[in-house]
């Protein structure tokens, strides 16, 4: 993974300072609420519904042991209520779908001394909120997997260079966002990002980018349209300069609701394209932006060889454990290692979803001892490196395939050898309406209520893989627009009901192309949208055909027959929500 130089340590520390000041001034009341707010959201802090909110960014989803502790110690440290009507909060960090991690519970007094501290581990909060180029995605298997052209880690971390602390850039028209995979299979979900980058080869074997733009989600889902099917990747950021450019310049401001990319995208069609080509020709030709922005073969080599597998590591596999004849015999160890493990690119070695799914705690949260734990596992079978992944949970990159029992039984006792990956219980959510100052409905326990409810392993089998999301408001954190099932919390006159869609996709070729789910009829109520689930999923094993999945069922035969059923459940009834 990479690691940080000189320079970059520097740069994350005095920004660390410069945050201290800025913070001081305003608790002495010399910075107002309105000045200090841009400077806080840049740094990753919010105000939410009962305290402060820290997103701390995660670059591409990697992350070292030691950055796994050091986060454990933020939970454990900062990260807690000890008095009020909310004392016993906290502790806890939440993984989300675009590879950051948040703490909801640090007194706003206190979030200097935390900075300085993920500073010392080469962690921060740069960019993770404001409207500004956010954290840089991509798949959780990215220099691992076999299907993969090209590794786009290190374009990745050369993107996050160019973004960060951006001139021309730190105030968009709205929160910009940027993909990147290099694989054939699209596990990061380019398509539903502001730009989505694929990487691949042409017919003469040079590295390029497809590049997708105008994707999102929100009140208005749109899929991105490809405006270029070849960019050489030393031109990647003139490219991109463009389109940020033309984006900061036409982009909507007098409207929050049509402020992204996708608006623009979708109100100029053509228009906005021929703008782009115009800027990236015209950067290309100015002889100081050109070479500032161009990508040197120096440039790549000194970042690639920042992600060169560790050699040591995959040299030297471990005995395998004198009991692993009878634990490779356990019927739960053959099915955790069918779900949870992947191929790897590197003979003898797989990649481990460690799932984050528990039926007595939120999806995504991890508390400050699970983070320790983690930190072992990954120093005791992955060479010291986890990565986040798009559905919340942790992946091991490293891992002996001689390994895989003593990881099961060591993940097994930490609580985290759970087979969900790709099953019903492998559900999204965000933080809903418990944490989050936009929601408008909870989302915890209609996803505890799932995973409580689901626990049968042989019926999830039978179910076969379902994506389920959850969002708790329009904002569509939860990602419920790609979900095959997708569920929405909505507002009516103070209460919480659910809107359910079906349908969706992000974009993995098993699943077909990225599409936004289609909505099932009026919204539930709390106490309802379990049953509506449960009708869905009967519906779906009374149509479908030998071998198929939710998401086939549901293209063939529509959603006619899912709302008839889901109407059977409905006791209240709320109007139909927009989306």
């Amino acid at each position: 993974m990479y690691r940080y130089t000189d320079f970059d340590r520097l740069f994350i520390r005095q920004r660390a300072a410069q945050f201290r000041d800025q913070l001081q001034r305003h608790l002495r009341g010399e910075l107002s609420d309105d000045d200090f707010k841009p400077l806080r959201l840049q740094n990753g802090w919010y105000i939410q519904r009962h305290a402060p909110m820290l997103r701390v960014a995660i670059p591409y989803g990697e992350l070292s042991a030691q950055q796994l502790r050091t986060l454990a110690r933020v939970a454990r440290e900062f990260d807690r209520v000890t008095e009020g009507p909310f004392a016993g909060q906290g502790g806890v960090g939440h993984f989300t779908t675009r590879q950051n991690i948040q703490f909801n519970w640090i007194p706003l007094q206190r979030a200097a001394d935390v900075m300085d501290l993920l500073a010392e581990a080469d962690l921060h909060g740069i960019q993770t909120s404001g409207n500004c180029i956010r954290n840089i995605t991509t798949d959780a298997l990215a220099g691992i997997a076999p299907d993969e052209a090209v590794d786009p880690r290190p374009y990745c971390e050369l993107l996050r260079q160019w973004s960060t602390l951006h001139p021309e850039f730190a105030f968009l028209p709205r929160k910009f966002k940027i993909a990147v995979t290099g694989a054939s299979d699209d596990r990061a979900a380019i398509a539903w990002h502001d730009i989505g980058l694929q990487l691949l080869r042409n017919d003469a074997g040079e590295v390029g980018f497809r590049v997708l733009v105008g994707g999102g989600m929100g009140r208005t889902p749109l899929i991105a349209s490809t405006i270029a099917d070849f960019v050489p990747w030393h031109d990647i950021l003139l490219f991109l300069e463009a389109i940020v450019r033309v984006y900061n310049l036409y982009g909507r401001r007098d409207n929050l609701y049509k402020a992204r990319i996708k608006i623009l995208v979708k109100a100029e069609g053509q228009a906005f394209i021929d703008a782009v080509l115009a800027e990236y020709e015209a950067l290309r030709r100015d002889d100081a932006l050109g070479a500032a922005l161009r990508l040197r073969e120096a440039d790549l080599q000194r970042v690639q060889a920042m992600f060169e597998p560790p050699r040591d590591w995959v040299a030297r596999p471990p005995a395998p454990s004198p009991d692993a004849p009878t634990i490779e015999a356990d019927p739960a160890f053959q099915r955790w290692r069918a779900r949870q493990v992947h191929a790897h690119r590197l003979p003898g070695l797989v990649a481990v979803t460690l799932s984050i799914k528990r039926p007595d705690q939120a999806p995504g949260d991890v508390s400050a001892e699970q983070l320790d734990a983690l930190a072992d596992l990954a120093d005791r079978f992955s060479a010291g490196e986890a990565r986040v992944t798009h559905e919340q949970n942790l992946l091991l990159p490293w891992v002996h395939a001689t390994a895989l029992p003593a990881l099961w039984q060591a993940a097994r006792a930490l609580g985290l050898a759970g087979a969900h990956r790709g099953r019903l219980t492998d559900l999204i959510a965000c933080p809903g309406g418990d944490l989050c100052a936009l929601a408008n409905a909870r989302t915890t326990p209609i996803a505890l209520q799932v995973l409580q409810r689901y626990q049968d392993p042989d019926e999830l089998e039978a179910l076969g893989d379902i994506a389920l999301h959850i969002s708790g408001c329009m904002n569509s954190c939860g990602h419920h627009h790609s979900g095959h099932i997708g569920i929405l919390g909505v507002d009516k006159d103070g209460t919480e009901w659910y809107q359910l869609t079906l349908g969706g996709s992000d974009g993995q070729a098993a699943h077909g192309p990225a599409r936004a789910g289609r909505v099932v009829g009026p919204a539930f109520a709390a106490d309802e949208i379990g049953d509506a689930l449960q009708a869905v999923l009967d519906t779906y094993l009374e149509l479908r055909q030998p071998g198929e999945r939710l998401l086939d069922t549901v293209q063939r035969v529509g959603g006619a027959p899912f709302r008839a059923a889901t109407d059977s459940v409905r006791r209240t009834t709320a109007e139909p929500v927009e989306t």
